[in-house]
């Protein structure tokens, strides 16, 4: 039955999103970085899937995201995309690969295209306008990403809370209707009080999405190894497991006490047993002892 429902729903677009956000429906956003994580996002219904640069620290164990190049994104993009075939793909623009020229911003959005994606998504507010601009007129999605944004966070003095003041949301304002008027489908607000994203969400016409931005946005997004409980990273300095990070699961437990439960088994010499073993073939024998 699970199969029959994937097989008839539609496949997200741009149009069903901005249909949503019309009719005051939430969307559901989530990261993945593989095929098997995507599929089981995209056959449980999920409206938008991030292959997140993300991944450096969940998947890759980096300090940061500033580690991730486009050589590493890639193949996850093309993973994911043929994981998630109904959710709306979105690309993360690693550090540097949009930032520099209209070209390369271009050509490097492009390859997230290519790979199966909807979108891309790039951090920056009137800084990056031009480029997002230029992803645009080339006819590529982009989705914004004001707040905290972990490309710059030397830049906003770590990993801190954004737009806690009405003149600091007031500016945030400005640069969200910077980048919509470019030619943002929509943006992503990160660490930010719900004050500010449902300013935000007020006073722009595209959809706004949230990550601890509050109630009032038009969907939330959770890393998903925060969702399923699966998290090693380091958390050093100021980097915490984020207020927001709700965790609908332990499968970290899970998956160390398979572990431990086959280690003792192989320890032990109780796994393999005779249910696991292949049979060798029986001899034929002449037709007269038949």
């Amino acid at each position: 039955m699970e199969i029959e429902k994937s097989a008839e729903r539609k496949k997200v677009t741009i149009n069903t999103l901005l249909r949503m956000k019309a009719e005051h429906k939430k969307a559901a956003y989530v990261t993945a970085y593989d095929f098997p994580s995507a599929r089981r996002a995209d056959r449980a219904g999920m409206d938008i899937v991030l292959v997140g640069d993300s991944m450096g620290m969940t998947v890759y164990g980096f300090d940061n995201t500033l580690q991730m190049n486009m050589d590493i994104m890639i193949p996850h993009a093309d993973a994911v995309a043929r994981g998630a075939k109904h959710s709306f793909v979105i690309g993360d623009m690693p550090y540097m690969s949009y930032q520099l020229s209209d070209l390369e911003a271009v050509l490097n959005a492009s390859k997230f295209i290519r790979a199966g994606c909807s979108a891309v998504k790039c951090e920056g507010g009137k800084a990056v306008a031009p480029r997002i601009r230029a992803m645009h007129n080339a006819g590529i999605l982009v989705q914004g990403h004001l707040g905290l944004t972990p490309q710059s966070t030397a830049a906003l003095g770590g990993y801190t809370i954004q737009a806690r003041t009405d003149d600091a949301i007031s500016r945030l304002v400005g640069e969200a209707k910077a980048i919509e008027e470019a030619g943002a489908f929509s943006i992503l607000l990160e660490a930010v009080p719900p004050e500010a994203g449902k300013k935000v969400s007020a006073e722009l016409k595209i959809p706004i999405y949230g990550i601890g931005a509050g109630p009032y946005v038009d969907g939330q997004l959770l890393i998903c190894h925060d969702l399923l409980g699966t998290y090693e990273g380091k958390l050093s300095g100021n980097i915490k497991i984020p207020k927001f990070a709700k965790k609908y699961a332990e499968l970290g437990k899970l998956e160390e006490e398979a572990f431990r439960r086959y280690i003792e088994e192989v320890h032990s010499g109780e796994f393999p047993s005779s249910e696991h073993f292949y049979k060798m073939e029986e001899p034929e024998r002449p037709c007269s002892e038949r």
